[in-house]
């Protein structure tokens, strides 16, 4: 199948959003310190609009006559994000976060948008611009947050 590499490349997004997903959750539930109540809403915000896009990126793959991963074991051995890992410290958290969320739109950036290109899939191309300057925000933000401290 010709675009089975773009497939394989939304697949692995789409696992890549879901340990964000869960590790985004984690930090919802767990963050500790001075800034408690804002981190607390922030988080469930983005756990929200996580997962509207966990759908899009699934959708899109069965538009394109793939078949979008369904389980916990596929996602954690597709996803080139790790598990949560910090404790629960609000730097340690931040930190992780941006790491994350910049390792993604590096993938967008160099693959994905290269992979979507080249299969002439402008709506795949338009999916993946619009979460790459979603993830953006969030760095932006989170980078502004944590200068703050």
């Amino acid at each position: 199948m010709e675009s089975q590499r773009l497939i394989n490349f939304l697949n692995q997004l789409l696992s890549n959003y879901f340990v964000m997903y869960v590790k985004l959750h984690r930090y919802h539930w767990y963050v500790q310190g001075r800034h408690f109540f804002q981190l607390h809403a922030q988080f469930e915000e983005m756990y929200q609009a996580t997962a509207n896009d966990l759908d899009e990126i699934a959708e899109r793959i069965l538009m394109i006559n793939g078949k979008p991963l369904a389980t916990m074991s596929k996602y954690l051995k597709e996803a080139t994000i790790e598990e949560a890992t910090a404790d629960d410290k609000e730097n340690e958290i931040i930190a992780q976060l941006c790491h994350d969320y910049e390792q993604i739109i590096k993938e967008i950036r160099e693959d994905g948008l290269a992979l979507a290109a080249e299969q002439k899939d402008e709506p795949t191309n338009d999916l993946l611009i619009g979460l790459q300057g979603k993830l953006e925000k969030y760095v932006w933000m989170l980078q502004a947050y944590e200068a703050y401290e």
